[in-house]
């Protein structure tokens, strides 16, 4: 073996290891040299070398040359408006100290040998230190909150109606515009973070549209509403000599409604309409005046020919409809032609049941059924006009088959404006002068044509005390007194056949006398009584103060007659049947007292 193979060997061990020690040697010197300094190769994306500084050198560096806070820019636009503001003013600034301790911290952090790699490859190639930048965002949300209050948020504003001066006034709408911060604020940040020196941000505006965008519709609708009056009329057809009746333009304003109605897309729009409770109320209160009842035609008998001849025509039932009339009255509110802003007021027609065409066939007015006169002989003039007056009234009437007869309903007013004068009248126990006396001349004669026609008698009331007039041919208990609308005298018509009545007053004669017309149903009638019982005297004459009368003047306005209950009976045949047994009519007359007027101060005087 080669004596030299182990001393180079020991040669070379003791070299490396000789030189082991010299790098160990060095890399402590060189860690003991720089261990307060920032290591070599180290610098900012700025261009400031930290190489060899300590902490304290490297923060005056930093500080004096770090000017992006106050020359970097940025702009924000919202349309045709821009804001410029320095990084600075947005909040944004240096921090020295995290940024040098970040740069110390470089071949600082991992194992020994770790470090020292990282120190090598910073010595060799460099290793650039981001500046660590600070952004305040509550000073930039600040800046976006005053540019936002002064120069772009603005409230949404829907669309208003406004009626004024007979006016609609509609403002437009507005959108609502708010800058979301937020969002704007994002988009800084990411331009902060790059440390872009100049950049432009577009605000970031949420847009809120409006409920109403549009009300001009509306204020055109209520415009042409209120552009002209509207009328009410009675076209001359309808045969009503009144109106027009106008509803004033200022009236019509309060009678304009407007709602906001909602939309399925969640929009609303402004809808115009009309009230209709005024016009319905108005139109309800004038009804009754432009009514008119329907009236069947009166005839009279013609015995030779045996046919009707008209005395007085049908008359039409006219209503007005207020219904249809307030519809038309609506569709006529908002009429652009003032010719369509004339309503004419609508009417339901009514024919008569008994038209003027009407013949004796179809009436079933054949003959003459039954004829009843009663006398009133010594009748004063009054009287006598009164008979005529209440007579007319009944001519020519037409009574339809199952029809009630009712005198007071055909009567009408009994008063001076319908023609009456005043006469003798009983009222109570009393003969006062009054209107309508002879009225009761007339009931009893219609009491008696219908008894003997053998037509069931509704109603009927005697008088207070027997009455000369009525007696006459007939006896007592044959009398009737009416007085509208207390006492009435009624009878019905139980005949397949209409039933016409004609009156005639005949003053020579003093007499009235009332005939039926139809259709023969073979009647016959018998008549037992009167049976006059319980008979009582009259009481002592009966005198008044008259201060129409002199000192001894007398005038008797009554007779007196004894009282007495009377009893007449009725039995009614058709052909040979009895459809009416022995009906009774009992009559309860008092006593009446003589009665005379005599001038104040009389000593005769007792009542």
């Amino acid at each position: 073996m080669n004596p030299w193979i182990p001393r180079l060997f020991m040669l070379t061990v003791t070299g490396v290891i000789l030189l082991l020690c010299v790098l160990a040697i060095l890399v402590s010197g060189y860690q003991f040299l720089h261990r307060d300094q920032i290591h070599p190769g180290v610098s900012t994306v700025m261009g400031v070398d930290l190489a060899g500084m300590t902490r304290q050198e490297a923060i005056q560096a930093l500080t004096g040359r770090f000017t992006y806070a106050d020359s970097a820019t940025f702009t924000f636009r919202y349309g045709g408006q821009s804001w410029q503001y320095s990084a600075a003013q947005l909040g944004v600034s240096l921090d020295a100290e995290a940024t040098v301790d970040a740069a110390y911290r470089v071949g600082r952090e991992g194992g020994a040998f770790e470090n020292l790699i990282t120190q090598l490859e910073t010595r060799l190639y460099g290793q650039p230190i981001v500046p660590v930048v600070t952004f305040d965002q509550s000073v930039a949300e600040g800046v976006l909150n005053e540019i936002a209050g002064a120069y772009v948020n603005r409230p949404v504003v829907d669309a208003t109606l406004t009626i004024r001066d007979g006016q609609a006034i509609a403002p437009p709408a507005q959108a609502g515009h708010t800058v979301d911060v937020a969002a704007t604020l994002s988009a800084l940040r990411q331009e902060i973070v790059r440390l872009a020196t100049r950049s432009e941000i577009t605000l970031v505006v949420t847009e809120t549209q409006p409920t109403v965008w549009d009300a001009s519709a509306a204020a055109e609708r209520v415009n042409l509403a209120l552009s002209v009056p509207v009328e009410f009329y009675v076209a001359p057809e309808d045969g009503a000599d009144k109106g027009p009746w106008v509803a004033q333009v200022n009236s019509l304003e309060q009678m304009l409604t407007v709602t906001l109605e909602q939309n399925p897309d969640g929009t609303a729009a402004y809808e115009v309409g009309v009230s209709l409770d005024e016009p319905r109320a108005f139109l309800n209160e004038l009804a009754p005046s432009l009514a008119v009842k329907p009236a069947n035609a009166r005839f009279i008998f013609n015995d030779e020919t045996k046919q009707l001849e008209v005395i007085q025509n049908s008359v039409t039932g006219r209503a007005l409809d207020v219904e249809q009339t307030v519809a038309q009255f609506e569709r006529a509110v908002f009429a652009s032609d003032p010719a369509e802003r004339r309503v004419r007021l609508v009417f339901t027609q009514t024919p008569p049941a008994i038209p003027d065409t009407a013949t004796a066939a179809e009436l079933g007015i054949t003959e003459r059924v039954v004829q009843k006169t009663t006398y009133y002989y010594g009748s004063t003039a009054a009287r006598r006009h009164n008979i005529q007056v209440a007579s007319d009234n009944f001519h020519g009437l037409v009574i339809p088959p199952g029809g009630v007869f009712s005198f007071n309903e055909w009567l009408g007013d009994v008063s001076a404006e319908s023609g009456y004068e005043q006469g003798l009248i009983i009222v109570g126990n009393q003969t006062i002068t009054g209107v309508g006396g002879g009225v009761c001349q007339v009931a009893t004669t219609a009491f008696q044509t219908a008894f003997y026609g053998g037509y069931p008698i509704v109603e009927r009331v005697e008088h207070s005390y027997r009455v000369g007039y009525y007696e006459e041919g007939e006896g007592p208990g044959m009398d009737a007194t009416v007085y509208s609308p207390i006492v009435d005298f009624r009878f019905r018509n139980d005949t397949p056949y209409h039933l016409l009545i004609e009156t005639y007053v005949n003053p020579g004669a003093s007499t009235i006398t009332w005939k039926f017309y139809s259709t023969s149903m073979n009647r016959r009638v018998v008549k037992e009584g009167p049976v006059v019982r319980n008979q009582t005297a009259p009481p002592p004459p009966i005198y008044r103060a008259n201060r129409a009368l002199s000192p001894g003047q007398i005038q008797q306005v009554d007779y007196a007659v004894s009282g007495a209950d009377v009893y007449v009976y009725r039995t009614v045949y058709e052909g040979d049947r009895v459809i009416i047994d022995r009906e009774e009519f009992h009559s309860h007359y008092v006593p009446w007292a003589s009665q005379f007027e005599v001038a104040p101060g009389d000593p005769r005087i007792n009542g």
